[in-house]
């Protein structure tokens, strides 16, 4: 505790806080939608959105105060969306018996260390790409903002040039606080939406069938291990941090098993908004980075208990206003990301393929982006390569016995 408090920052707190709200400015939607299409109870609703703060909260905190690393832990958001189409053909303890099964393959990938011997293979240059990619819309969705907002996005875009000039630590801050005062001034809070009010656990006894461990689970693993913990993973690699993934997967798995019966579909390691909080703008200092993780577990947790209220807070802000700080609070690692990518010229044609397959968004045979990107850029890696290694070879002058 000591530690934490010598090593505390108001600007890594205010990264673990803007990351936190991130993660339910736009996933958590998706989790409605889910809730609505299966014509799930209000209370079931309430108990989910509990569930996955309180298991990304306790899972966030220990992991960033065990590694000394920032460890945004996060729900699935591709798994959310997974779930908008299959949950209306399955009752939710069937779905509850799914996620528990998808738990555990992901609890026995994270044990046996096959996870770390994929990342160790795989080149810094693509790890680099497919994080731009994958950050690519949130950086243009700051601009695409404009259409609708412009006032707005604007003064907190150059509210961030400024700050970053003058006081580039706590830039992002004064982004939120220009951005919320400007929306409240125009009228453009909704406060006629706010309530408060406290979510509550429903128990829900999990049934196993083929038919839901084939449409939900197996699913869930993939979207899991390719969307979240590989790009996870890559972020904190492109920041330096060597922390082994194994423990990760399988705690982030293992507390998915304890909150299923509760509701909660998946806890994966995030990708986006950890970017947030592992990059300089959080600390100039690595070592005292995992404040942010700590400090967005917190804001976890209090979001949780009020889980009403929760929804209510986010559905008065303006979404230009979310998708602005959003954008901006990622700029730096979009940036990083792109020198990373471009920084060996052996592999800038592989980063290109890896990037551009990564932004795209496309989905194919249910798998993500963020899959595709990694496995074109490697292929384009492999096969680039060994055709300068043999070009090499054929150079190389021949020795007469």
């Amino acid at each position: 505790m000591k530690s934490l408090l010598r090593d505390f920052s108001l600007s890594a707190a205010v990264a673990g806080f803007i990351a936190t709200v991130i993660s339910y400015a736009g996933p958590l939607v998706i989790i409605f939608q889910a809730a609505d299409s299966a014509q799930l109870s209000r209370e079931v609703l309430s108990s989910w959105v509990w569930a996955i703060s309180i298991g990304s909260a306790v899972l966030g905190i220990g992991l960033s105060l065990r590694y000394r690393v920032p460890v945004i832990i996060a729900w699935s958001a591709p798994g959310s969306a997974l779930l908008v189409a299959l949950l209306p053909g399955i009752s939710m303890p069937e779905a509850v018996g799914a996620y528990l099964v998808s738990s555990l393959i992901i609890f026995l990938v994270g044990v046996s260390g096959a996870f770390d011997r994929i990342i160790s293979k795989l080149p810094a240059a693509i790890a680099a790409a497919m994080l731009a990619g994958i950050l690519f819309s949130f950086g243009t969705g700051l601009f695409v903002s404009l259409q609708g907002k412009p006032l707005l996005v604007l003064a907190m875009f150059v509210t961030y040039l400024v700050c970053k000039r003058l006081l580039p630590r706590y830039a992002v801050l004064m982004v939120l606080l220009v951005g919320c005062s400007i929306a409240f001034v125009a009228g453009d809070l909704r406060s006629e939406a706010l309530v408060i009010g406290l979510a509550t656990p429903v128990w829900i006894t999990p049934e196993f069938t083929l038919s839901a461990t084939l449409n939900i689970a197996l699913p869930l693993v993939m979207v899991a291990l390719t969307g979240q913990f590989v790009p996870g993973m890559a972020v904190l690699r492109a920041s330096g941090y060597s922390t082994p993934a194994g423990p990760i997967i399988a705690s982030s798995a293992l507390g998915t098993a304890l909150l299923a019966p509760f509701g909660c579909h998946g806890l994966n390691l995030a990708a986006i908004t950890a970017a947030i909080c592992t990059g300089r703008d959080a600390h100039e200092d690595p070592h005292k980075r995992y404040v942010a993780g700590v400090v967005g577990g917190l804001c976890y947790l209090v979001l949780g208990i009020f889980g009403a209220t929760l929804v209510s807070l986010f559905s008065a802000f303006p979404k230009e206003l979310i998708a602005t700080l959003a954008g901006l609070a990622l700029f730096a690692a979009i940036a990083g990301a792109l020198a990373g990518a471009m920084a060996v010229p052996g592999d800038r044609e592989a980063a290109l393929v890896t990037f551009l397959a990564t932004a795209s968004g496309m989905s194919l045979f249910g798998l993500s982006a963020a899959f595709w990107g990694l496995i074109f850029g490697m292929a384009t890696h492999l096969l680039l390569n060994a055709r300068r290694e043999n070009a090499a070879a054929d150079a190389l002058p021949t020795v007469d016995q």
